[in-house]
């Protein structure tokens, strides 16, 4: 299969001298490829394949994915160049850089450019914030019903209950976090694209600072500032102390956002934002294990995650308890 896309991008002849299925990706299956096309010349490349039994589906499929990118590239989001795209795939450009957390916010070959990371996300997501709605436009052919995005968009935090109940598991600190959240629920603000998983994790980083923004597939309409919660998730500090990635601080991303999309972030609705977002990696985490306890998709990678239930339980607490009345 590998073999035939590459042809079909580069012509008869073409070889792949090198093909490495990358770790992570719980979603989406990621190959490494060396491409050397008829006239000698190398690329590296990679490949995304649906994986069987995935739990999660944004609605826009590869092909969605695939033109979305290609959206933010123009722009001015920094992505990889896309190849091709079918129902099943996505062949694109390999950026060079890092994208291991705990490299990016350990290692002193980024030093330098950690300092300046939570205002360039600030930037990158305002301009992800001003792509047209038109851009999620495309659907997976299995999904005809979604050829458009909704005008209204989707209710979250309903959204997401649904799914936990389809699981059919009691988890009370989750429950306790819907209804906390429902009560809370700030004021509607405006509907952009929102790119549902921006994250350390996703970024490519190199020595000159974030080099491309990767996986697409949970983008969606939505708030804004759903984003910039999520960013700033505990689970993507990876243990440091600093809240947003783990690399910066509120203030700094909040300020580039600011100047980069001329509006103006609640503050306590970001908060609010920031703990959807740790409810929500909760119902991802109890998702992605049942797809291995279930046959899905066997993984100890799916499985280690199941095993984050708990952790997220435990933060999910932790912000409850900060946002609670005296």
């Amino acid at each position: 299969m590998i073999d035939d896309l590459v042809s079909g991008v580069f012509g008869p002849g073409t070889a792949v001298a090198s093909r490495i299925r990358l770790p992570g990706g719980a979603s989406r299956e990621t190959w490494a490829l060396d491409v050397v096309d008829p006239g000698g010349v190398t690329h590296e490349l990679i490949l995304r394949l649906d994986s069987p039994g995935a739990a999660l589906d944004a609605g826009i499929g590869l092909t969605g994915e695939a033109t979305l990118m290609r959206a933010a590239r123009a722009a001015g989001v920094p992505v990889p160049g896309i190849l091709a795209a079918a129902g099943s795939h996505i062949l694109m450009d390999r950026v060079r850089g890092e994208t291991i957390p705990r490299r990016i916010l350990r290692d002193g070959a980024f030093a330098d450019v950690r300092p300046g990371l939570a205002a360039r996300c600030g930037e990158i997501l305002a301009a992800i914030h001003r792509m047209p709605l038109s851009s999620l436009a495309p659907a997976a052919p299995r999904d005809p019903a979604r050829a458009a995005p909704p005008a209204v968009p989707d209710d979250p935090l309903r959204s997401w209950r649904d799914l936990l109940d389809l699981t059919g598991q009691p988890h009370p600190v989750f429950e306790l976090a819907f209804r906390r959240l429902a009560d809370s629920r700030p004021a509607g603000g405006r509907v952009t694209v929102v790119h549902g998983d921006f994250r350390n994790g996703n970024l490519v980083v190199g020595s000159d600072g974030i080099r491309a923004v990767l996986d697409w597939e949970l983008a969606h309409a939505g708030d804004p500032l759903e984003d910039l919660g999520w960013l700033c998730v505990k689970s993507w500090r990876f243990g440091s102390p600093l809240p947003v990635g783990g690399f910066g601080e509120y203030g700094r991303l909040v300020e580039a956002y600011e100047r980069a999309s001329g509006h103006p972030v609640d503050r306590g609705a970001l908060r609010w934002w920031e703990t959807f977002g740790v409810l929500k990696w909760g119902v991802i985490c109890v998702m992605q294990a049942m797809r291995h306890l279930t046959g899905g998709a066997r993984s100890v990678e799916l499985a280690a995650i199941g095993r984050r239930v708990c952790e997220t339980e435990w933060d999910l607490l932790e912000a409850l308890a900060r946002e609670a009345p005296a």
